[in-house]
């Protein structure tokens, strides 16, 4: 999904070290609301991280409940990076292949809490989703390999 982020602008790297860590704590919390992280999602939280220089992970990992990362949520102000939060939550969602009714309902509760409209979330969501048929669609067209 990398591509994404080579067409967008990033707000992250901005951010105050406050809303990184919370940026990241959503991430990793968006992992686990299933009931199990996948190897995919790790990946790809650690891959982020470590485009943005962030090394510890003790102070991402460290949230209590899910309600405390939604409460937390809040201090994510800005707008752009709000909108980038929940572009990338879409996009670890998908990253195992398979959106759980948990994460759906997580995304949902994260963005409200960051005062987005419920019709922007679907909105990104459809794009996310959208953007994985067009990468999968040319992977048949142009007969790559894995």
């Amino acid at each position: 999904m990398s591509e994404i982020s080579e067409i967008l602008p990033s707000y992250l790297t901005s951010a105050t070290p406050e809303q990184k860590k919370i940026f990241f704590q959503v991430l990793v919390c968006l992992s686990s609301v299933d009931g199990h992280t996948d190897d995919e999602e790790i990946d790809y939280i650690t891959k982020m991280a470590h485009n943005y220089n962030i090394t510890d992970f003790t102070e991402i990992c460290d949230y209590a409940h899910a309600d405390e990362v939604i409460a937390n949520v809040k201090v994510i102000n800005n707008r752009p990076l709000a909108l980038e939060l929940l572009r990338e939550m879409c996009t670890l969602a998908h990253v195992d292949n398979v959106l759980s009714d948990e994460e759906t309902l997580f995304i949902g509760k994260i963005g409200l809490a960051m005062g987005i409209e419920i019709e922007k979330i679907e909105q990104i969501s459809q794009w996310i989703v959208e953007h994985i048929i067009w990468r999968e669609q040319a992977k048949l067209i142009f007969e790559e390999k894995k």
